[in-house]
């Protein structure tokens, strides 16, 4: 069964980090190129940050290149989002997901996690 399971996420004041993960299962996500979308509340689902499964390049949302950072970690099957100075804009749903190619349309991605609430206030 093809499954990605996400962890991290919460409450954090603006200008803190978190760091999300979202770990496979029945894939090896090495082979796939890897994405993370974020939805917020009355906003269409965007991709922030993808990397592609050939050379690991990675692409990010200009709203948060410089701020946020995608990788994987081969040994546990895992990828992650780093997430740095964060801000209120960045409050959202995250999901991970695996797509047939990095910038896919949304109705291609083949799997999807299962979300995580990232909420930025003070």
């Amino acid at each position: 069964q093809l499954q990605l399971v996400q962890s991290g996420g919460g409450l954090v004041q603006p200008g803190g980090s978190l760091r999300l993960s979202c770990k496979a299962s029945g894939f090896i996500l090495d082979y796939y190129p890897m994405g993370w979308f974020r939805q917020a509340p009355g906003k269409e689902r965007e991709e922030v940050s993808c990397i592609r499964a050939s050379d690991d390049a990675t692409n990010y949302a200009d709203s948060v290149k410089g701020r946020f950072t995608i990788s994987k970690d081969h040994s546990k099957n895992t990828v992650y989002l780093q997430m740095n100075s964060l801000k209120p804009a960045d409050t959202a749903v995250y999901y991970c997901a695996r797509l047939p190619a990095c910038g896919s349309k949304l109705a291609l991605v083949e799997v999807w996690g299962q979300g995580t609430l990232v909420t930025v206030s003070s």
